[in-house]
């Protein structure tokens, strides 16, 4: 394999589950090569993607997200599946494969793209969670946390709803409202979920707390403890805004997406009382600056182009249609329903 030193990836190289070995764009050394032996990749598949790289255009972000999201999904739905069976956290194996993939995903720098590919449109559990440990990531980044303390947050958000493997399918699944005493067992996915980790080896504290405190809100209103706003790990409030935020994006069983001025307004409902009013204010700050220049769809079924956000009402920005130019935050019954990608 000697001649394959120096040689840049097109793609990435997965082992025969599907994680990602080295990957796309790296420059291959001795290291690379040890690494391929010991999981027995193929001489003639490595060579391949570099043969080919000349000739093939390389894959659109927004493709390479979706990708990612497919695979660490795929990868979280066997690794609970396994945890559910064997009843042990596999710490250093997640450490080492599935939290780098959602890493990667996060670094897309194209915003609306990675939202588009995190949204869970069909099996909503395991996406929910590769989704919001992939946006804790993004938050943590815009929140100015140093590199130790965002992969620690990216474990912890992934990991955030392990207590749901204790759950029995009918109330995980259920398509309409569940009743009382469904509501009372599906509450207790926190507690669980912060025992297991709690017991795992090697666990930072905090990432159980993170599993346990996820639905706690500001104002003493959440679950399981009733805590308010500093008595919650900051981890566990920017978790709390990228589990809301993707549930709402996404398809669940009891819902379709929810367009995208009433997932805002959502979030702006509770900004001084549910969720934490400054990781919310990051967030939606960004979302909202990086409309600029995308296309969206409005809830009057045309389409335009987001040209300026009125600084007085962000969430209303100026929208151009052909040749004219339509101001939101006058026309109010009109919102952006969907931002295409």
């Amino acid at each position: 394999m000697r001649e394959l030193l120096g040689k840049k990836l097109k793609y990435d190289v997965t082992t025969s589950y599907g994680l990602v070995l080295v990957p796309s764009q790296s420059v291959l050394t001795q290291e690379h090569l040890d690494l391929f032996q010991q999981h027995r990749i193929d001489f003639m598949d490595i060579m391949t993607t570099i043969e080919e790289e000349e000739e093939i255009e390389s894959e659109s972000s927004i493709n390479s997200s979706e990708h990612l999201v497919q695979k660490a999904s795929q990868y979280a739905k066997d690794l609970f599946e396994r945890i559910q069976s064997q009843k042990k956290i596999p710490l250093l194996e997640i450490k080492n494969d599935l939290i780098p993939i959602v890493q990667q995903a996060a670094e897309n720098p194209d915003l609306y793209e990675l939202f588009q590919a995190v949204k869970a449109k069909d099996e909503y559990t395991h996406q929910h969670n590769i989704g919001v440990g992939i946006l804790s990531t993004l938050i943590g980044k815009w929140l100015n946390l140093d590199d130790k303390e965002v992969a620690l947050l990216s474990l912890a958000a992934t990991m955030h709803d392990v207590g749901k493997i204790t759950i029995a399918e009918e109330i995980l699944l259920k398509p309409g409202k569940l009743s009382n005493d469904e509501y009372g067992e599906m509450k207790q996915h926190t507690v669980r979920g912060y025992n297991m980790l709690r017991e795992t080896a090697g666990i930072h504290y905090r990432v159980a707390l993170v599993a346990l405190q996820h639905h706690e809100r500001a104002d003493g209103t959440g679950y399981p403890l009733g805590l308010k706003d500093s008595q919650v790990d900051r981890m566990s409030r920017i978790v709390a805004v990228a589990d809301v935020f993707h549930a709402m994006s996404s398809k669940r069983p009891y819902h379709e997406m929810m367009p995208f001025y009433e997932v805002v307004n959502r979030m702006r409902e509770g900004f001084f009382g549910e969720l934490d009013p400054h990781i919310v204010a990051v967030f939606l700050n960004n979302m909202i600056q990086n409309l600029v220049g995308r296309k969206v769809k409005l809830t009057d079924g045309r389409w335009g182009e987001v040209v300026y956000i009125n600084p007085t009402d962000d969430t209303n920005p100026l929208v151009k249609i052909d040749d004219i130019f339509v101001d939101l935050s006058r026309e109010r019954h009109i919102h952006i329903k969907e931002v295409v990608v």
